[in-house]
């Protein structure tokens, strides 16, 4: 428990919100945000929040989040209950806690709450625990890193609530009205959002605008009541449940009614309801049954629905009887009535409207108002799993879900454990770790070509990779799909990508053996207070330096072409004499990291014990993926799919395995202190049963990952620095590309200033600028010829320094990649001259980078740098791309440098004054730039 971090009684629950009345805007000062925990045992709920955002969780009658808010804002990001997680265990689906009976999926009423009820199928929560987050992995900080005083692990609360499985030994052996999906491989499903060709169509001809397809939308039946309009397919012969979700709509018809109506060759049976009841009953609706013999006018008594909300009916065939079962929306299945075995299954089945015999017939006097209803969705499941006969009993494991939130942070992190608690080895398949109906980014009727935008929520995962960009590295893990359960969303078709889902796409399909507990990944939410391009970014910025500092460590570094004694012995003396930090063996310089050799070893050793003494790091270069290692040990790809790079080994291949054991043999001995990661894991999945790492396709892209995040966690432990071209951040990485085009660095030299400040402006968006590496082709690279390359250095010191200051004056490292980084004293000095520069005002430049006004190649460009918390608080960097003079008045906002009424600043070549902010807090400037040239301001 933690000494005044958890507050009881209702007294501070009232005095939670006072944390945020100061008002201090937390992206310039979040000292004051700090999490707190209560629970409210009036009510049966949980809440944990730090003044920034809260997540609280109604405890009974099962553990469901019910508010997900950014406090700030105060704007609610959460419309509808739905399970806290998804896990599948040697075999068998379950939900994990959840309340099931919300009316309406377009806002949540706290008044509903009381009436939800927990699905007896779902996990059960049974307790929580507080404490203090726990480092995922260590960091050991060996160089200079802006974020040296942040906390790791980050400070904050740590909740873990714990659940039990469900009693469903009882349930199946006894009434079986459970999920149609519980533990039944799925034979066939659709929402008909479309309709394939499995399906056939027919229609009433009694009226021009009969249809199974109403205004575009598939499914919606226009008909007038006592017509038929159904659609029919094929049944698998091995179907064990079959069902389909109605909305009743308009229809108040009796005999015609929808349902679903199973079809032989000499009869059918029709399962339906009757919206309109039975003439005698006053139009009470209810449920009607044709068992292929007689009607059953009010199948399971006469009961009165509630049709304003969607059924589901379903057939569930076992061996002594056929259960006739339906559900409301949000409730449990009951049974309406039982049939005979039958002799052979149904050749087919029909859903929707038919006559009372299921027939395709309309009614002789069919004349009337046109009704409208829709069948929302059909499915088909097969026979239970015949795990369910080996049942894990409630004592066999528990599974946590886990939250963290952290001071002065506005983000929920999310994962969960599974520990196995029992006597029998078990599979963990599949798990969903987050789950939220989040309020919709906008309503948006059709969704033809434009695509409707998703909620103002970031979401990552530390199961990131194949790309250099956030959103895409997740795609294998972080999903927004359409709810099902929303169905009062203004789109026609439900196709508002609303519902958020977390969970590897493939896999895990993990053995958990007796005694030994899973744990997924980690999800990390941030709840968005503003709709502001350049606020989301620093909030995401924030998040990185507080979850993965090693993120600031910033080293200056070379790329040294070459890899013999006395090249890497001149670049590592340069690059100590102008004031880099790191020399990097780089790609095609001859450095062979899987040479484990004694000899080799020690020469490398050599190498940095050199550097050491010149106070200078050393690191070299390895390809992983794109390319083909043989053997046997590729990756083997399913039918017609190809590697992300074309060709790449598996790492759980013997070779892989070797490869990284080869990996870490070199920097347990050698000293070297950085990896450049090239083509690392992609996320390449691999069918083969003969690795040794993997079982086949369901855990390969799982245990691959696994085997890079763990070696690249290690390295982080060892102080290993990490250049690795994908979004490896929250695995341990510390710095990925910018983002630019290679072949880009082959164009005039003038060209290629204009696009790396596009490059850095544009990066800059969702990274820091210690999170991103530029590249400066100090010798030929992709060609271009005399015209691209700065080679003789001496002869293009003006655009060698605009380099230099394109990349340090945003906090940028490049990659300088030659043979030396000067050439002559007059180049020596130049170089010198504005690393000198970056280092005195460090902080500052490796602060957040505010967006001004992008490079357009005619016309001043510039950024400011801020820290608000330095005695720098910006630094505006100026750039003139013109063969002219420009002298411009420019406005710059200094919001975020914390600076309220006056700033004092001072110009490149010492000009020094004092300025008085306008009410915007920006002030107004006159700057002057010479032409192909630079300029700053330091403000303070």
């Amino acid at each position: 428990m933690l000494t005044g971090r958890l507050f009881i009684g209702i007294v501070a629950f009232l005095l939670l919100p006072l944390s945020i009345l100061a008002q201090t805007d937390w992206l310039i000062n979040n000292n004051s945000y700090r999490t707190q925990v209560y629970e409210n045992k009036q009510v049966n709920e949980l809440e944990i929040s730090n003044g920034l955002v809260k997540r609280v969780f109604r405890l009974q009658p099962n553990a469901a989040t019910i508010k997900i808010e950014n406090v700030s804002s105060g704007e609610s990001f959460l419309r509808g209950v739905k399970p806290e997680a998804r896990v599948t265990i040697n075999g068998i689906k379950y939900d994990v806690g959840g309340l099931k009976g919300q009316p309406n999926y377009a806002f949540l009423n706290p008044e509903w709450l009381n009436d939800m009820t927990s699905d007896p199928s779902s996990m059960q929560f049974v307790g929580y625990e507080i404490s203090e987050p726990k480092a995922p992995f260590e960091w050991k900080q060996v160089r200079y890193a802006r974020n040296s005083n942040t906390p790791w692990p980050p400070k904050g609360i740590h909740l873990r609530m714990d659940y039990e499985l469900p009693g469903y030994e009882g349930l199946i052996k006894g009434n079986g009205l459970l999920p149609s999906d519980f533990s039944r491989p799925l034979k066939y499903q659709t929402d008909f959002k479309t309709l394939d060709d499995s399906w056939s169509v027919f229609y009433s001809n009694s009226h021009e605008r009969s249809s199974f397809q109403n205004e575009g939308k598939i499914g919606e039946i226009y008909t007038p009541a006592n017509t038929a309009v159904y659609a029919e397919r094929a049944v698998d012969p091995s179907t064990r449940i079959i069902e389909a979700t109605f909305n009743l709509g308009t229809d108040k018809s009796m005999e015609f009614g929808p349902g679903i109506t199973l079809v032989w060759p000499d009869k059918t049976v029709k399962f339906y309801i009757r919206p309109g009841g039975n003439t005698y009953d006053d139009g009470i609706a209810m449920f009607g049954l044709w068992d292929g013999e007689k009607s059953h006018k009010a199948a399971g008594g006469r009961q009165s629905l509630d049709i304003s909300v969607p059924w589901s009916l379903r057939y569930r065939i076992t061996d002594d009887k056929i259960y006739c079962e339906a559900k409301r929306k949000g409730g449990s299945w009951i049974s309406v009535a039982e049939l005979d075995v039958f002799e052979s299954m149904p050749q087919k089945v029909r859903i929707g409207k038919t006559n009372g015999k299921g027939e395709g017939l309309d009614a002789e006097n069919n004349e009337g108002e046109l009704v409208r209803l829709q069948v929302m969705d059909y499915a088909a499941y097969g026979e239970v799993s015949e795990v369910v006969n080996d049942d894990l009993s409630k004592e066999d494991l528990k599974l946590s879900v886990h939250y963290e939130v952290y001071d002065g942070l506005p983000v929920i992190a999310k994962w969960i454990s599974i520990e196995n608690l029992g006597d029998k080895d078990i599979t963990v398949n599949k798990f969903t770790s987050e789950i939220i109906a989040a309020v919709e980014y906008a309503s948006q009727v059709e969704d033809r070509e434009y695509e409707i935008p998703e909620p103002n929520i970031h979401v990552e995962t530390d199961y990131a990779f194949a790309s250099m960009s956030v959103k895409d590295a997740n795609h294998h893990a972080v999903r927004w799909t359409t709810d099902p359960d929303y169905e009062t969303q203004v789109n026609y078709l439900r196709k508002t990508p609303c519902l958020l889902d977390v969970g590897p796409e493939l896999g895990p399909d993990q053995f958990v053996k007796k005694g030994e507990t899973f744990t997924s990944f980690r999800t990390f939410v941030l709840l968005h207070d503003s709709y502001d391009r350049e606020r989301q970014g620093l909030a995401l910025r924030k998040m990185y330096r507080t979850l993965a500092p090693w993120t600031t460590e910033n080293p200056l570094m070379m790329h040294a072409r070459f890899a013999d004694w006395d090249r890497v012995k001149k670049a590592i003396d340069q690059a100590a004499e102008v004031g880099f930090e790191m020399v990097i063996l780089t790609f095609g310089s001859g450095f062979n990291i899987e040479d484990d050799s004694e000899e080799y070893l020690n020469k490398m050793k050599k190498y940095a014990d050199y550097a050491k003494s010149k106070g200078i790091e050393i690191g070299g270069y390895s390809l992983l993926a794109s390319r083909r290692v043989g053997g046997g040990n590729d990756v083997v790809m399913p039918p017609g799919e190809r590697p992300t790079f074309g060709n790449s080994p598996c790492l759980e291949s013997t070779w892989g395995q070797t490869y990284f054991e080869k990996l870490y043999k070199f920097y347990e001995s050698s000293g070297f202190a950085l990896l450049e990661h090239d083509g690392s894991y992609p996320g390449d999945i691999c069918t083969s049963h003969q690795h040794p790492g993997h079982k086949g396709l369901e855990d390969s892209r799982w245990n691959q990952y696994r085997r890079i995040a763990e070696f690249y966690q290690w390295c982080r432990s060892k102080g290993i620095y990490l250049n690795i071209p994908d979004f490896y951040y929250m695995a341990g990485g510390n710095k990925c590309a910018m983002g630019y085009r290679e072949v880009n660095w082959s164009l005039p030299r003038e060209q290629q200033l204009i696009h790396a400040r596009q490059n850095i402006f544009d990066g800059t968006w969702e990274k820091t600028s210690s999170m991103g590496w530029m590249f400066v082709p100090l010798t030929e690279y992709h060609g271009g010829g005399a015209a691209a390359t700065i080679e003789p250095l001496n002869e293009h010191l003006d655009h060698y320094e605009m380099m230099m200051a394109n990349n340090l004056g945003a906090g940028v490292q490049a990659c300088y990649r030659g043979p030396r980084l000067y050439d002559t004293p007059a180049t020596e000095q130049m170089v010198k001259k504005m690393v000198n520069w970056y280092k005195k005002h460090r902080e500052v430049l490796e602060g957040d980078l505010i967006h001004l006004k992008r490079a357009n190649g005619y016309d001043l460009d510039y950024w400011l740098n801020v820290n608000p918390e330095g005695e720098e608080k910006g630094l505006l960097m100026v750039f003139n791309p013109t063969n002219k003079v420009i002298t411009k008045h420019i406005n710059v906002p200094l919001y975020y440098t914390g600076i309220k009424d006056r700033a004092a600043i001072e110009m490149k070549g010492g000009y020094k004054t004092k300025v008085k902010l306008n009410r915007d807090y920006s002030m107004d400037i006159s700057v002057q730039v010479p032409a192909n040239d630079y300029s700053y301001i330091i403000i303070k």
